[in-house]
């Protein structure tokens, strides 16, 4: 992905090996509103289709003052077509929403209006989030067949892990080692040794890293005699004097991770059926009776077989969010470059990021969005950014001392 500035010199690098019948170079400013007349252009041609499809919804982090809203469209047949996880090409952006204050009873009719211009999905897969919960409840609580929800695999074993070790003893004292320990090694030659960094928001989704590390250290501490004074590994003990004194609890921590990180592999990649309900079920049968990571993960198979049943689809059940993450992730990317970060115009960027967009859909989509267009959206959506308010502010008639704002 190149920068819209940059858009401009590669055409007129292009000019002088390639023959066109336009010498015009466009500004980048004209770049820009062709991508988002194209977002826009995708989101009017929604339509209804014949093939049973699930719907993947989340919000995107807050951007400035505002989350956006976004619900992706992917085939129930595009995992086995793939052979792998699904990628960005195999989903296509049915609604997109910006809002200011986000609750069950705003993200409801907000589902309710793009449904009624994409048609129902057979079923709906989001994270745990409480908020998106009550809204896609209340969305479907006056039909007669309610859609089922699909909790995102990947969210719901982060909160299982976080059921079972957060507030425990042997937990928080793993995390004061660590604490210790990378503070000691930080900036030295042994910086390679630290162990990865915890994330304050969402660190047991990522949190299997910390499992290998400390099995690894395990091995290293395994090694009997003394240390040579000043050598390696009297180095690494002295920034880790207690940890050997968890082993317990790091095998059964490394074990509990390594578990539920083969079995999101299995099911990102392969989807849920028959084949892959066995295997994980399998698994989960290697963790000790009383963990509550196993019997939430037996709980979460059993339901969700049961969807992929009621269902009556042949193919495997996508049972994953990831995807919408990576198309977050592609927009931060574009949004990040901004000198004053906010939800604007620029959202419209993210249909335009997904779906298998050829010469003759990108046309059909342009000649559906003019740059009016563009305005008018962005009036009834964006009704006011940042920057907006700022040239407001200062270029206010009022008098200054009036203390008005």
């Amino acid at each position: 992905m190149v920068s819209y500035r940059s858009v401009p010199r590669i055409l007129e690098l292009c000019t002088l090996t390639i023959p066109f019948k336009s010498s015009w170079i466009p500004n980048f400013t004209s770049v820009i509103n062709w991508t988002l007349r194209l977002g826009l252009g995708l989101l009017k041609q929604v339509k209804p289709i014949n093939k049973p499809w699930v719907a993947i919804i989340d919000h995107s982090i807050d951007i400035g003052t505002k989350k956006a809203l976004v619900v992706l469209r992917v085939t129930a047949e595009s995992l086995s077509q793939r052979g792998g996880a699904i990628q960005l090409q195999d989903c296509e952006c049915i609604g997109l929403s910006v809002s200011e204050k986000v609750t069950g009873e705003t993200i409801s009719p907000e589902l309710n209006e793009i449904f009624s211009q994409s048609g129902q999905p057979v079923a709906i897969i989001k994270d745990t989030d409480a908020t998106l919960n009550k809204g896609v409840r209340l969305c479907f609580e006056k039909q007669e067949k309610p859609v089922p929800v699909i909790d995102d695999i990947g969210h719901a074993m982060a909160n299982a892990l976080k059921v079972q070790f957060e507030k425990t003893a042997d937990y928080k004292r793993f995390c004061s080692q660590l604490s210790y320990g990378a503070k000691c090694l930080r900036q030295t030659d042994l910086a390679f040794i630290t162990p990865p960094k915890l994330r304050s928001k969402g660190r047991f989704q990522s949190i299997s890293r910390l499992g290998k590390w400390g099995t690894r250290m395990l091995d290293i501490f395994a090694v009997r005699g003394r240390a040579s004074k000043g050598g390696t590994l009297e180095r690494i003990r002295k920034a880790f004097p207690d940890l050997i004194k968890s082993r317990k609890f790091i095998e059964y921590f490394a074990l509990t991770t390594e578990i539920t990180s083969d079995v999101m592999k299995i099911l990102k990649n392969k989807g849920l059926d028959k084949e892959t309900y066995k295997q994980c079920y399998e698994l989960s049968k290697k963790l000790p009776r009383n963990s509550k990571v196993k019997k939430c993960l037996q709980e979460w198979l059993k339901r969700n077989i049961g969807v992929q049943k009621q269902l009556g689809i042949s193919q495997p059940l996508i049972v994953s969010s990831d995807i919408i993450e990576s198309l977050f992730g592609k927009f931060k990317y574009t949004i990040e470059r901004s000198p004053q970060s906010d939800m604007n115009r620029t959202i419209l960027l993210i249909p335009a990021l997904c779906g298998n967009l050829n010469s003759e859909i990108t046309t059909q989509a342009l000649n559906q969005a003019s740059c009016l267009d563009l305005k008018k959206w962005e009036r009834d959506h964006i009704p006011y950014t940042i920057r907006k308010r700022r040239q407001a502010f200062f270029n206010q008639e009022d008098d200054p001392k009036s203390g008005e704002l």
